[in-house]
C-alpha cells in the first residue's frame, strides 16, 4: 500500500527560518505558481471557445461551466485518494503531474497553424483542436481538483503541535498567495491574449495565454519536489468523510428495514444508527447534516456569482473598454473580484459591521447570507439593465425572412431614388443614413428608363452602390456585415471610385488591391488611430488617418474626384454603416455591478467560516466538501439553464436567475429563522462524559448476566446431582 513506509517514522523536524519550518516556502510558493496557472488559464478560456473554437455564446457558456463544476466536483475524490491510499504528498506530486499536462496539451491546442494549410488564420481541422482541448481541460480538472483538498492540509501537517501561532500564520500568507496569484494572472493572460502571435498569419495569441499558466504549473511542481526531503509525511489514516457517509447509509437502510409501525420511533433519524456506531461519532454527524441542511440554497448564488467567468466576461466583448489612460480587456473584468476582496473586507470587518452593532441590530452570520443573497440578485438585475442598454444601441438586424438595404450614390449629381414604397433623394457620393428592410423583392427606379428588379438573399443586408454606366445610373450589389465585429475590432473596407486599382493597406493588413468601382473585403482594424496607406499604380500615395473605436463598421468611399496629395480628409468620404456601441458609460455601470456581488462574496465567505463552527473539529473537511459540491452544483445549473432555456434575449435570463435567487433567498430566510445555534464542543464533552458511565453500566449488567448464569449453571448440576442419587438408590 502507498505510504506503508511512512508507517511508523517519528516525525521529521523540518529546518527553522525564523521559527517556521523551511519545509512551508515551498508550499507556498507552489500555491501561488498554481493558482496562476489556473487563474490565468480560466479567465480567457470563454473567449478562446468563442473566438478560436468558434462556438456560440452558449455553447461555450456550458462548456466553461461544466469545466468548473468538474474542477470542484474533483476535490472529494482528490480527499479519498489521499486519506486513503496514497497520502497528500504523493497525491499532489501524481495529479499535479496530470494538471501540468493538461495545461501543455490546451496551450498545444491553441495553436493555429498546426492545421492552417491554407494559411488563413483560421484552423482547417477543428475537431482536431477541439478533442485536444477537451483532453486537456479534463486532466486540468483532475489535477486542480484533486490537489484543492491536500495542499493546505499538506502545510499544516509541517508544524509540531506546539506551534499554532505558526500554523495560523501560514495560512494567512497561503490564502494570500492564492489571491496574489489569482489577481496577476487575471491582469496578465488577457494582456497576453491581446497581442497577436502566428507562423503564417497573425491571430489572438491563445498559445501564449496559455502557455505561461502552463510553464508556471510546470514551475509549481518543480518547486515542490525540490523541498521534497525537507517535508514531514504522515501516513494516510483514513477519511472521514468515508466514515461519514457509511453512518449516514447505515442510518437510512436500517430505518428502511425497520418502516414497520411495530418498531418504536426514534427521536432523531440519524439514531437508526446505533446499532453500528457509537453515539459520539452520531452526534457529530447531526451537528454536520444540520449545517450541510443550511448550504442547500447555495448553488443557486454560485450560479450567479461564477457567471462573471462566462456570460459577464462575454458582455464586455460588446463594450468599450478604453477609459482613456487604460484599456481594459474583456477577460480582465474577473480582475476586480480579488482587487475588491482586498478593498471590502477591511471596510466591512472594521466599519460597517461594527456600526451595525452599535445600532444594536442582531445582524446574524445567516442574515449576513440573506442580505448577500438578495445583493446578488440586485446584482443581476444591473446586468440586465446593462444588457438593455447595450441591445439598444445595437442596429436592428433583418429577420430570417428580410433584407436590408443602404443606397450610395456614386454618381457626380443628385438623384432621385425609388425604392419599392421608399422614395427619397441622394445628393453626389452620399448614402442614406438607415437601412431599408424589405420582406419581399422590390424594384429600383433611379430616373426615366432606369428600372431595376432587385432580389435579396434573406437575413442578409446589402449596400446598393449606384454607378453610371453609359446614359443611364445602374445598381450594384454588395454585401454587408450582418453582426457585430468581434473582439472589440471595427470592420473597415474601403470603396474604388476611381477607373484605376488602389492598393490599401493598414499596418500588415492588406486589402489585397482594390479594383475600379468595386469594393474591397472586410479587414478587422484593432482601435485607435488607424493610418491607411493608399497607393496608385502609378507611384501616387497617400496616408488617411481614422479615429476608430470598439465594434464599429465602417465603408470608406474614395470618390471620382479623389486625387493623392496632402489633406485627404477632405476629398475622402466616410459612410458609417452602423455606428460604434457607446458603451463607454455602460461598462462603468458594468463594473459597479461587480462590488455588489463581490460584497455577497464576502458574506458568503465569512458565513462559511461561522458555520464550520457548528460542526466538530474532526468534521471540517466534511463540511469543506459539502461546500465545493455547491459551487460544483451551482455550475451545472447555468450549464443546464444556458442549453434548456428558450429565451432569445440575454438580459431576460439575467433577470431569470436573480428571480431565481430572490426565490432562494426567501426560503433561505425561512430555514436561518428556526435555525438554533448549537456549541459542539459541549455536545462533544457530553458525550465523552456518558462514555465512561454507559460502559461501566454496561460491565455491571454484564457481571449480572454472568453470575445469574453461574448460579443458574450451579442449581442446575445440583439437581443433576440429587436425581443421580435417586436413580441409584
Amino acid at each position: 500500500m502507498a505510504g506503508k513506509d511512512e508507517l511508523g517514522k517519528p516525525k521529521s523536524k523540518s529546518a527553522l527560518v525564523c521559527g517556521y519550518p523551511i519545509s512551508i516556502f515551498f508550499i507556498v510558493v507552489n500555491e501561488f505558481c498554481e493558482r496562476f496557472s489556473y487563474y490565468g488559464m480560466r479567465a480567457v478560456l470563454v473567449l478562446y471557445f468563442k473566438y478560436f473554437l468558434r462556438w456560440d455564446d452558449d455553447f461555450a457558456t456550458t462548456i466553461y461551466h461544466t469545466f468548473v463544476a468538474l474542477c470542484y466536483l474533483t476535490p472529494i475524490l482528490g480527499a479519498i485518494v489521499a486519506d486513503s491510499w496514497l497520502g497528500k504528498f504523493k497525491t499532489i506530486v501524481y495529479l499535479s503531474i496530470v494538471y501540468a499536462l493538461g495545461q501543455v496539451v490546451l496551450a498545444v491546442s491553441a495553436i493555429h497553424d498546426i492545421t492552417d494549410n491554407d494559411r488563413d488564420g483560421t484552423p482547417d481541422n477543428m475537431a482536431f483542436h477541439v478533442a485536444l482541448s477537451m483532453v486537456g481541460l479534463l486532466l486540468i480538472a483532475l489535477g486542480t481538483g484533486g490537489i484543492k483538498p491536500c495542499v493546505a492540509a499538506f502545510g499544516g501537517d509541517q508544524f509540531e503541535d506546539h506551534q499554532e501561532k505558526q500554523r495560523s500564520t501560514f495560512f494567512s500568507i497561503f490564502y494570500l498567495s492564492i489571491n496574489a496569484g489569482s489577481l496577476l494572472s487575471t491582469v496578465i493572460t488577457p494582456i497576453l491574449r491581446a497581442q497577436e502571435c502566428g507562423i503564417h498569419s497573425q491571430q489572438k495569441c491563445y498559445p501564449l495565454a496559455f502557455g505561461v499558466p502552463a510553464a508556471l504549473m510546470v514551475v509549481a511542481l518543480i518547486v515542490f519536489i525540490v523541498g521534497s526531503q525537507m517535508y514531514n509525511k504522515t501516513a494516510p489514516q483514513g477519511n472521514i468523510m468515508v466514515k461519514v457517509c457509511k453512518c449516514i447509509g447505515f442510518a437510512i437502510s436500517n430505518r428502511f428495514r425497520h418502516r414497520h409501525p411495530a418498531y418504536p420511533k426514534r427521536e432523531h433519524w440519524m439514531d437508526w444508527a446505533e446499532e453500528r456506531y457509537d453515539k459520539l461519532l452520531i452526534a457529530q454527524v447531526k451537528m454536520v447534516v444540520k449545517v450541510l441542511f443550511l448550504y442547500i440554497p447555495l448553488p443557486m448564488f454560485w450560479a450567479l456569482f461564477d457567471q462573471q467567468g462566462s456570460r459577464w466576461t462575454l458582455q464586455a466583448t460588446t463594450m468599450d473598454g478604453d477609459f482613456g489612460i487604460l484599456i481594459i480587456q474583456p477577460d480582465q473584468m474577473q480582475t476586480v473580484n480579488p482587487i475588491l476582496i482586498l478593498i471590502l473586507v477591511p471596510i466591512v470587518d472594521s466599519l460597517v459591521y461594527p456600526l451595525i452593532s452599535k445600532c444594536k441590530l442582531n445582524f446574524s452570520p445567516l442574515k449576513r447570507m440573506t442580505t448577500g443573497m438578495f445583493l446578488a440578485a440586485l446584482a443581476f438585475v444591473a446586468a440586465g439593465l446593462v444588457q438593455i442598454q447595450i441591445d439598444q444601441t445595437l442596429p436592428t438586424f433583418p429577420l430570417s425572412t428580410q433584407s436590408q438595404v443602404k443606397v450610395l450614390n456614386m454618381l457626380d449629381r443628385p438623384l432621385d431614388i425609388t425604392a419599392g414604397s421608399h422614395s427619397f433623394k441622394l445628393d453626389a457620393f452620399t448614402a442614406n443614413n438607415d437601412y431599408l428592410t424589405f420582406d419581399d423583392s422590390f424594384s429600383l427606379e433611379l430616373g426615366p428608363g432606369a428600372f431595376y428588379p432587385i432580389t435579396l438573399s434573406d437575413a442578409s443586408r446589402n449596400t446598393l452602390v449606384i454607378l453610371q454606366d453609359g446614359p443611364l445610373p445602374r445598381p450594384v450589389v454588395f454585401d454587408d456585415i450582418t453582426a457585430k465585429p468581434e473582439q472589440g475590432a471595427n470592420a473597415i473596407r474601403f470603396f474604388n471610385g476611381l477607373g484605376s486599382t488602389l492598393n490599401i493597406t493598414i499596418g500588415n493588413l492588406d486589402f489585397n488591391g482594390v479594383g475600379a468601382s468595386n469594393m474591397s473585403k472586410y479587414l478587422a482594424v484593432p482601435h485607435g488611430n488607424a493610418q491607411f496607406l493608399i497607393e496608385n499604380n502609378t507611384g501616387g500615395q497617400c496616408i488617411y488617418n481614422q479615429q476608430l473605436g470598439f465594434g464599429s463598421s465602417y465603408t470608406l468611399v474614395i470618390p471620382p474626384t479623389f486625387t493623392f496629395g496632402p489633406n485627404v480628409r477632405r476629398r475622402l468620404l466616410t459612410r458609417v454603416q452602423y455606428f460604434p456601441v457607446e458603451a463607454f458609460r455602460n461598462l462603468k455601470i458594468s463594473y459597479e455591478e461587480v462590488p455588489l456581488d463581490l460584497y455577497c462574496s464576502n458574506k458568503l465567505v465569512y458565513v462559511q467560516t461561522v458555520t464550520s463552527s457548528q460542526a466538530p473539529s474532526n468534521m471540517k473537511s466534511v463540511l469543506q466538501a459539502g461546500w465545493l459540491l455547491t459551487v460544483a452544483v451551482g455550475n451545472i445549473i447555468v450549464l443546464i439553464v444556458a442549453e434548456a432555456a428558450t429565451l432569445e434575449d440575454q438580459w431576460a435570463e439575467y433577470i431569470l436567475f436573480a428571480s431565481l435567487l430572490v426565490a432562494v433567498c426567501i426560503s433561505f430566510a425561512i430555514m436561518g429563522y428556526f435555525y438554533t445555534y448549537t456549541d459542539p464542543s459541549k455536545i462533544e464533552a457530553h458525550f465523552r462524559e456518558m462514555e465512561p458511565n454507559e460502559k461501566r453500566k454496561n460491565m455491571d449488567g454484564k457481571d449480572r448476566v454472568q453470575r445469574h448464569n453461574e448460579e443458574k449453571c450451579s442449581d442446575s448440576s445440583s439437581d443433576e446431582e440429587e436425581e443421580s442419587t435417586q436413580t441409584k438408590l
